[in-house]
């Protein structure tokens, strides 16, 4: 029985890779052409003229993303236009052979998306980036303590906890749509569940995803270099990512200062003018190409991870550390345990400022420590990441799985699934 996809349908709000989750979105897009696949994307957006020059079908809405745009809280709870467009394509395209991937939703599809797609369910996988499927806020934090939250969402704790980075109105209409989600979502018998990194499960189950579905599958990570990165012979304090308050690029200067290190910040975002005017001594880059990114990493001592609440994974803090640069990043980071047992990584909440130096100064001062890091970090971690070509096969390969439970005769379906499941996950 052939179990491979005739078309594989890539699903995010974004089709122009931005962040983490849609640039992954887009980058299997891409890959998947180039292993020879049919592939369409349906996105919230105007379609990125690149997916179609590469031979992908690109479908598109055109809309911005929710934040401050009219008619985000209605279109937010439930994007009609997006769940025309999807059923729309769907009445038209669908075959047998087509597997669906839903990545993003939550910034313009809108919980609409599950409905949508509720006929081609059995042939349908999904990508938890975040913890949107289970969390109304996304994180599983409080934006306010900036503790991890221990809640059950729509739980009398979780609706009586004032949560949301901006304020209670919007932790309401948060909650609203969550209950809407969940509703069309259905989460107990929820397709499987690709998770980034396995310490997600527990916090995906709380919300009625069956443990069986859930199935970790780390990032795919280009090193920032090939080569060993000599931290131990830089100064340099590096971060990379948006300038906003939920990455602490705040919190990252106020450390680097401090401790009287150098700092760079590559990125953009809300508080960049700002934080320049305030931190004049720190080095502001922009937004740059990952080539770009690779030749400033090349200089830097350490990189920071700051963030205000829990990373899934920490995309940055992988490249960082394939390459040979030692690791700052918070407790509440799901690699935190991982880079630290590798001897790549410190673990320090970034919110104490006086905490925080104490790390980065303590590492401009030893160098056999920083080189005894980028040693660990550049061999020691290869476990805790997949490269892009075996990311690409491990996802074919719950295509497959996906595609042969429902292909299989009645009594065989679980069994059938399950054995090309556990090949995909050992990487077969």
């Amino acid at each position: 029985m052939n179990a491979a996809p005739d078309r594989i349908v890539v699903i995010n709000d974004l089709s122009h890779p931005m962040g983490g989750a849609s640039a992954l979105a887009v980058d299997s897009a891409h890959r998947f052409v180039r292993r020879g696949c049919r592939v369409a994307m349906l996105s919230g957006d105007v379609p990125d003229p690149a997916l179609a020059a590469a031979g992908i079908t690109a479908i598109g809405l055109g809309q911005a993303r929710l934040l401050g745009r009219a008619g985000a809280l209605l279109d937010g709870l439930w994007n009609r236009a997006a769940a025309r467009m999807m059923r729309g394509w769907i009445a038209a395209n669908d075959s047998p052979g087509t597997v669906y991937h839903l990545h993003g939703w939550s910034q313009i599809l809108s919980p609409a998306v599950f409905a949508a797609l509720a006929p081609v369910r059995e042939r349908l996988v999904i990508s938890a980036h975040d913890f949107f499927l289970a969390c109304p806020n996304g994180a599983f934090t409080n934006f306010a303590t900036g503790a991890p939250c221990p809640h059950t969402a729509l739980s009398r704790a979780c609706l009586a906890t004032a949560c949301d980075r901006r304020g209670h109105a919007h932790k309401a209409w948060r909650t609203l749509r969550h209950a809407v989600q969940r509703i069309v979502f259905q989460p107990h018998t929820a397709p499987p569940v690709l998770a980034i990194h396995a310490a997600m499960r527990p916090m995906l189950v709380r919300a009625g995803i069956p443990p069986e579905v859930i199935h970790p599958l780390p990032n795919p990570v280009t090193p920032f270099s090939a080569e060993r990165i000599a931290a131990e012979r830089h100064d340099e304090v590096l971060f990379v990512g948006r300038i906003e308050a939920t990455k602490g690029a705040d919190l990252a200067l106020a450390a680097a200062r401090q401790a009287g290190m150098p700092i760079r910040l590559v990125g953009d975002g809300a508080d960049r003018a700002r934080l320049t005017a305030e931190y004049p001594e720190a080095r502001f880059t922009g937004r740059l190409p990952p080539e770009a990114i690779g030749a400033l990493a090349a200089s830097a001592r350490v990189l920071v991870m700051p963030s205000r609440y829990p990373e899934p994974y920490g995309l940055v803090a992988m490249e960082a550390a394939l390459a040979g640069l030692p690791v700052i990043l918070p407790p509440s980071a799901l690699l935190a345990p991982d880079l630290v047992a590798a001897g790549a990584g410190i673990a320090v909440d970034p919110r104490d400022t006086a905490a925080f130096a104490a790390v980065l100064a303590s590492l401009a001062n030893d160098d056999a420590r920083v080189e005894a890091m980028s040693r660990a970090a550049f061999s020691a971690t290869r476990h805790l990441a997949l490269s892009p070509e075996e990311w690409i096969d491990r996802l074919l390969a719950h295509y497959a799985a996906r595609l042969a439970a429902v292909q299989a005769p009645a009594g065989e379906r679980s069994a059938s699934g399950s054995k090309l499941i556990a090949a995909s996950a050992a990487g077969t």
